[in-house]
Order: C-alpha cells, then structure tokens, then sequence
C-alpha cells in the first residue's frame, strides 16, 4: 500500500494541519460539549458497546480484504470529534493499521483530542464536503456523523475520492424512524438510517455494500422507555438544551454502568454473524472498488 503526498495544508496551531476553507457549524455544536463527550467516549456503556462492536466488523474486513503486501493500512477517523475511537484502536487493536489520523471542522475537538490521541497521531481540520485528498487512505470511519448532513450522498462520495481502490469506509448511524424521538433533534439530526438505506446510498455514491447489521438490540426497550416523556422542545431556550443533554447524556452511575456495558457486550461477537432485526443503530462496511494498490 504505496504513500501519496499529502495535499498542501497551513499549520492552525497545536499541531493541527489545516486545509483550505474550513467551517465549522459551531451554533450547532457547543465547544463547552466536548468535555462531556470527552469523559462519554472513554467511560460510557453505549461508547464502549459501539467500539467493541465496530471494531469486531473491523477486523473482519481488514482481515479479508487489506491484507496487503508490504505496509500495513492507513486509517483516518472523519469527523472523529475528540478522538475516542482513535484511542479505542490504539489501546485494543495497535498493530491493526500502520498510521492512524483524526480529521474534524472543529478546531477546539482536535485540540482537545491531542491529550486522547497522543502527538504521533495526525490531526486535520477538514470540510467533510471537501475533503483535500485523492486516493490517500486505505481505511475511513465515519461514525454518527452522516445522520447530521443534509447531503448525505456527496459526502460519501467525496470519501470515495480520498480512499483508494479496495479501500472500506465504515459508517454508523442512528437506525430507523421508528426510534426517532426529541432527542434526535435536540441534537440536529437530519434522519435516521436503515439498511435499505444503507444499500440505497451505496449505490448512488460508487460504493460496494459488503455487510451491514444493527445494534443496541438488547436495549432497544430500555431507549424507547427512556424517552416517552417528552420536553417542550419548542419552548427550550439554548442553555436550556446544555443543560438537558448534559443531565441526560452523562455517565450512569457504576453499578448502572456496568450492567449496562454488560448487556451490551453480549451483542459481539453475535451481532455480526447472526444479523438483530432491528437495533436503535446501524453499521455499514462500505467498500470502494477496484484491486487493493501495493
């Protein structure tokens, strides 16, 4: 898996290598969140239930399909915020790819995710809609990001541009309509995702569905019930939504926690060959074709 030359970036700072034209929607995503993110993605159930889960699926397709000749893979997380699973993959899987790199439009993220990550990991300051590279990456993830674009189908097609051929793109989304609730749009999200869709979205940006499966299919119950009383969204003010998303989004309790995390374990390795008929998320390995470069 031959290297590229990276594209021209500026230095933003902090070691953040930053590509032209970058926006970052920050009235949508408050920068006093990422701490809370920070403190969810190391320690929640659902995080650690998601990784496991993702990182099952991603061995399978490196193992199958990227095995290459001479170097190991490159990998790049899109939108991977504060860089948790980045650091997911450095503790529990370190030889599975050669390079490891976080990209995001938030520049407060990626430099909050430097502690996470570690400095030898590359972080970008990227527009998901204009990404910079061309055949570069062996590996992306784009994981509970799709749900927020409205163009969903030109930001996949402009991963297919930056993965080169053979390369996978993973992607995990909230899964059907039937789980939407305030929540979803509390935090904006545009839609949620089924399989089908999945299939659908393969199709019309180049890419080759290889497999794809729902999770939080234990706790499916436990999200619905969760949810049934519903705030007046409509009649909450911006603080007001800070306020409950960090009440509600925070860290359970250990013993919680722990039983939780534990239900949710018991859906890896069985979710990925016995496929859940429905989960409250989904998971799609995506796969950009043509012969694996060496």
């Amino acid at each position: 898996m031959h290297s590229t030359s990276e594209p021209l970036f500026a230095n933003g700072g902090s070691g953040v290598l930053v590509a032209e034209g970058v926006s970052h929607r920050d009235e949508e995503y408050d920068p006093s969140g990422f701490q809370l993110l920070q403190d969810m993605q190391s320690r929640h159930f659902w995080y650690r239930g998601r990784h496991r889960f993702l990182l099952d699926n991603v061995r399978r397709a490196v193992v199958s399909g990227l095995q290459g000749p001479s170097a190991p893979p490159t990998a790049i997380d899109l939108g991977g915020g504060c860089g948790g699973w980045i650091a997911y993959l450095k503790q529990y899987a370190p030889r599975l790819f050669g390079e490891l790199a976080l990209a995001d439009s938030s520049m407060r993220a990626l430099e909050d995710a430097e502690s996470v990550v570690g400095p030898e990991v590359r972080r970008y300051q990227v527009d998901l809609m204009q990404l910079p590279w061309e055949e570069r990456w062996d590996a992306a993830f784009l994981l509970d990001v799709l749900e927020h674009i409205p163009d969903d189908v030109r930001a996949l097609r402009e991963i297919h541009r930056a993965l080169r051929p053979g390369g996978y793109l993973f992607v995990t989304t909230p899964a059907l309509k039937f789980f939407w609730t305030y929540n979803d749009e509390l935090v904006h999200h545009v839609r949620r995702y089924s399989r089908n869709d999945f299939a659908r979205l393969a199709a019309e940006a180049g890419f080759q569905l290889c497999w794809s499966r729902y999770f939080m299919f234990l706790l499916s119950p436990l999200l619905v019930l969760s949810r049934l009383r519903r705030p007046r969204v409509d009649r909450m003010r911006p603080e007001d939504v800070q306020a409950h998303l960090a009440r509600t989004h925070r860290v359970p309790s250990p013993a919680v926690n722990a039983a939780l995390g534990l239900v949710f374990s018991l859906e890896t390795p069985l979710g990925t060959f016995v496929p859940f008929p429905w989960g409250t998320s989904v998971l799609g390995v995506f796969r950009k074709k043509g012969a694996i470069s060496a």
